[in-house]
């Protein structure tokens, strides 16, 4: 029962508790630059996971064979190998998806969630644990992805879940009016700047909301103030401290 406990939080803790974006704060790049919209989003969330479990799972499996002093630059060469499977893939049967992520497809081979999850779990764990901790990052890049995706694209664009979704949408769908109709989509929502307001907000809430309340403390004292130097009332502090 506890071993299970333990791969179920394996599997979990991706989603929110390490969350690759919103608590360890890597693979930003990518995240800022293909959740323009949900399709964008789902397709580079779904092909860093397919690159992320694949990888852990063979690097756990040869990690005993490779020498300490040239293990990052092996856990590249693997992760390269199946970056070029899926990129391949991709442009032989999504062309349109391939094209939107461009040149941040290839530049899976240097996401930080791919090669820190090989570096800090997958060189040290089991194949199974490493292919739970695979898919656990992943599907929690890849909800991140869409969160911020279905933010920009709403307030940007007025519409959620357009595009051709990997050519299996008709030529006529534009997707779903939800602002369109009543207000013109902020196209700064679209850019750069865009893409920092929703990660913002979207860490704020999840922050918000996973805090622990308990360790939570009003300090009155005086080490912590930035007026300390200047302050000419200590001892009103010092008895705020105290209450």
């Amino acid at each position: 029962m506890e071993n299970q406990k333990s791969k179920l939080s394996i599997l979990t803790n991706g989603l929110i508790k390490e969350n690759p974006v919103l608590v360890l704060v890597i693979g930003t790049c990518p995240t800022l630059a293909t959740s323009t919209s949900v399709e964008t989003a789902v397709g580079m969330g779904l092909a860093a996971t397919a690159v992320l479990i694949c990888s852990n799972i063979v690097i756990s499996a040869v990690h005993h064979f490779i020498p300490d002093n040239v293990r990052i630059p092996c856990y590249i060469t693997v992760i390269a190998a199946f970056v070029t499977i899926v990129q391949m893939l991709l442009q032989a049967f999504v062309p349109s998806l391939y094209s939107a992520l461009g040149l941040f497809l290839p530049l899976i081979v240097v996401n930080c969630i791919i090669l820190g999850r090989a570096e800090m779990f997958a060189g040290k764990n089991g194949v199974v644990d490493s292919a739970l901790d695979g898919i656990g990052m992943g599907l929690g890049f890849t909800l991140t992805l869409m969160v911020m995706g279905t933010i920009r694209e709403i307030l940007g664009t007025g519409t959620w879940l357009a595009g051709s979704w990997f050519g299996l949408a008709p030529a006529s769908w534009k997707g779903i009016p939800i602002l369109s109709n009543f207000i013109p989509g902020m196209s700064i929502m679209t850019l750069v700047p865009g893409g920092f307001f929703a990660f913002a907000i979207v860490m704020a809430a999840v922050h918000y909301l996973t805090r622990d309340k308990s360790k939570i403390k009003n300090d009155f004292g005086c080490a912590g103030c930035a007026m300390e130097d200047s302050c000419t009332d200590k001892s009103a502090c010092a008895e705020k401290g105290a209450a």
